[in-house]
């Protein structure tokens, strides 16, 4: 437990966990990016040898997006044990502390969506 009893041991968790939440984002968008310069490739070189594989950027990407939505759903995990551990002094009085990590399962779950949904419409 925190002995500190000053809210900003809270904030410098919460800032923790929305540092994360963009992690996730930026790991979700740059598996989306991957998947469809896959695809972008494969429409404007079509007999290119060597080239990229929309196959592999496909699993790529979407591997991508997994790892992000994964981020997210540990990061909020690893939050909820830090609030555990803080005294009600620490937290300031009505501050809702299940926002930020609402938002982090809410990326996840549209992270896995669209993982889900570029499988789907690709193969």
């Amino acid at each position: 437990m925190s002995s500190l009893f000053d809210p900003r041991v809270f904030f410098a968790a919460e800032r923790t966990l929305l540092a994360w939440n963009r992690t996730g984002l930026a790991l979700i968008a740059f598996g989306f990016v991957i998947e469809r310069a896959g695809m972008l490739v494969a429409l404007l070189l079509p007999n290119s040898p060597g080239g990229l594989s929309p196959a592999f950027t496909l699993w790529l990407g979407v591997l991508f997006i997994l790892l992000g939505s994964l981020v997210s759903v540990l990061s909020t995990l690893q939050h909820r044990v830090v609030l555990r551990t803080l005294n009600a002094e620490e937290i300031p009085r009505g501050y809702r502390t299940d926002w930020a990590m609402l938002v982090n399962l809410v990326v996840a779950l549209l992270g896995t969506l669209l993982a889900g949904w570029l499988l789907l419409t690709a193969l």
